[in-house]
């Protein structure tokens, strides 16, 4: 019978899993529920050495010659410290040591709790890595901490050998031990080049009876010829679909832009039951689209596949079974090569979003950012440069039409506000040809004092859209009543003008559809001898209320979105919202 705490449980059964089975086990009240849970499994050899720095040092002994990991675990407290030595010996030998520290309630540190002190990545320089795991009380708990122990067990012979920490907190003591069988828990497994080919094979012959494959590609700078190519074979071969964003800057047979069609906002989670893969592919930086919600919202339904070239754990849609750690080039280029010379695509995966997202109405847009800022970024001409700044600049573009081999650049390793126009400024910089950047008011004023660099080229053409504040506060919902525009929203009613002119930008500002017009024959205008700026002013509850009647037109509804309608149709809008706040407390 195993301990009802749950860390516990995913630490066994992933041990299990990983093929670990020595313990040095040192005697304490805090590791009791691991200790009892693996001395009555018979996959797990036991010792017992009271002494936590002899226990140390006799694992290190046993791990070199039994050439395996092992694990060391002892309780809270000072019996910690008497590991420092061994793990520091077994950190400049290459000695893979699990070292498992039970701890107490984190809510209690420094406050006098018995047996308790800051055991969270105590051994940070001599480990090669150190995880505390969280208190598991649901299922999301239970999936950082299952994670968690994988990445720490990935890491004992990750280029080289070594200890890992493993810090294990509990709110209190507990010696229930009433669990017949382990949890279900997911292996990572992590791929290299040069090591564990027959699962490399087993991994393309998983590709060669998958029916629905999608490739979700990230941010990228910049995209190679030869993954363009490679990612071209392989959509030719493979039951697949190529999902992007223009920040993805991959252009190749087989891609689908699904930032409108997956968006949270439009797609109903019913209708995305109809597009689930059976493996997820991803490479690149972070996803704005929904596709990334979505795909979480439905862990546990696919397989995810990870290329890395560092090997990193990056399990985005909470369902992470395989790291590849290699270059995208060398994923598809492996696949291609070992796939069947009959090998077709059917295209039924393909053509099922591709269909879904062709029917997307996209009506006359009214004048507001939406109209604006499609106008501008689909009059942008080929081969230019477009840098984006966050939220509404991002979404609207990607439901926009780019002319071909624009790349499209935004600070979404983060995805902050600050430092937008500054970055854009340092690319446009070096470029000769004009060079874009679509900005909102906020992120703009914020990082106004960039526009006086002295490196300003006249091939700098600026898009600020001012609808007074932070529209992305009335599109999340978070605007409650008028009390947010101080704080929540920010409005304002600051104009760039004066700023502007000053630094020997060319200003125009624009009001209507009109004057937009007009001003683009400054804006596109190559031969024009200063760097231009257009401010067009918007209202950002207008400008949200365009976007959802967009939605509107054409996205699908289920009985639960339709009951959701009729409530609203009924009582209002604020009405409904306040239900809604009422029933989630």
């Amino acid at each position: 019978m195993y301990t009802e705490l749950k860390s516990y449980q995913i630490i066994i059964a992933l041990l299990k899993q990983y093929g670990i089975s020595h313990c040095v086990l040192s005697a304490g009240s805090r590791n009791v529920p691991f200790v009892h849970s693996i001395e009555e499994d018979p996959f797990f050899k036991c010792y017992s050495v009271v002494d936590e720095r002899s226990a140390g040092y006799f694992a290190l002994g046993l791990a070199q010659e039994l050439n395996q990991p092992v694990v060391i675990s002892c309780t809270s407290s000072t019996a910690t410290c008497n590991y420092w030595p061994p793990v520091a010996e077994a950190f400049y030998q290459g000695v893979p040591l699990i070292v498992l520290t039970s701890d107490r309630d984190p809510a209690m540190l420094g406050q006098w709790e018995d047996q308790m002190i800051d055991q969270v990545g105590m051994y940070d320089r001599h480990v090669k890595k150190s995880v505390n795991l969280p208190v598991v009380e649901n299922k999301k708990d239970f999936w950082w901490c299952q994670r968690l122990v994988n990445e720490a067990l990935l890491e004992l012979d990750h280029h080289g050998k070594g200890p890992v920490h493993i810090n294990v907190p509990m709110t209190s003591y507990n010696i229930s031990f009433n669990v017949k069988n382990l949890p279900y828990v997911t292996k990572i497994n992590r791929l290299e080049t040069d090591k564990n080919l027959d699962l490399w094979s087993s991994k393309v012959e998983k590709l060669k009876q998958s029916k629905r494959i999608l490739i979700t590609c990230g941010q990228n700078s910049s995209v190679s010829d030869q993954l363009k190519i490679e990612m071209e074979k392989f959509f030719h071969r493979y039951n697949s679909a190529i999902s992007v964003e223009y920040m993805s800057n991959l252009s190749c047979d087989g891609v689908i832009n699904t930032f409108t069609c997956w968006d949270t906002r439009y797609v109903t989670e019913r209708k995305f039951l109809d597009f689930i893969p059976d493996i997820v592919i991803s490479f690149g930086g972070n996803i704005m689209s929904g596709v990334k919600e979505m795909l979480k919202r439905n862990c546990g339904k696919f397989e995810h596949w990870s290329i890395q070239e560092d090997g990193r754990i990056v399990d985005m849609f909470m369902s992470l079974t395989t790291v590849f750690e290699c270059s995208p080039e060398y994923f598809f280029s492996y696949a291609n090569q070992n796939s069947d010379e009959t090998q077709k695509n059917d295209r039924t995966y393909y053509n099922e979003i591709k269909s879904y997202a062709d029917s997307i109405v996209y009506p006359e847009f009214e004048y507001s950012n939406v109209y604006v800022i499609k106008n501008i970024v689909e009059s942008i001409p080929s081969d230019s440069m477009l840098h984006l700044a966050i939220n509404g600049a991002i979404r609207i573009t990607n439901y926009s039409m780019l002319k071909p081999n624009i790349k499209v650049y935004a600070n979404i390793g983060t995805h902050g506000i600050d430092g937008c126009m500054s970055s854009f400024l340092g690319q446009a910089s070096v470029r000769s040809a004009l060079s874009f950047l679509v900005i909102g008011d906020l992120a703009f004023f914020y990082d106004m004092n960039s526009i006086r660099i002295r490196h300003l080229g006249k091939n700098v053409r600026i898009l600020l859209i001012n609808n007074q504040g932070g529209e992305e506060f009335y599109y999340n919902g978070m605007w409650q009543d008028e009390a947010s525009d101080l704080h929540t929203t920010a409005r304002h009613h600051t104009k760039a003008e004066g700023w502007v002119k000053e630094c020997g930008i060319k200003y125009i500002a624009v009001h209507c559809k009109d004057e937009l017009e007009a001003a683009k024959q400054v804006f596109f205008d190559e031969a024009y001898d200063r760097p231009v700026l257009i401010e067009a002013f918007t209202e950002m509850a207008h400008d949200s209320k365009v976007l959802y009647d967009f939605y509107a037109l054409s996205k699908p509804v289920d009985m639960k979105q339709k009951s959701k309608e009729v409530i609203k149709g009924v009582i209002g809008q604020e009405a409904a919202k306040k239900l809604k706040n009422m029933f989630n407390k």
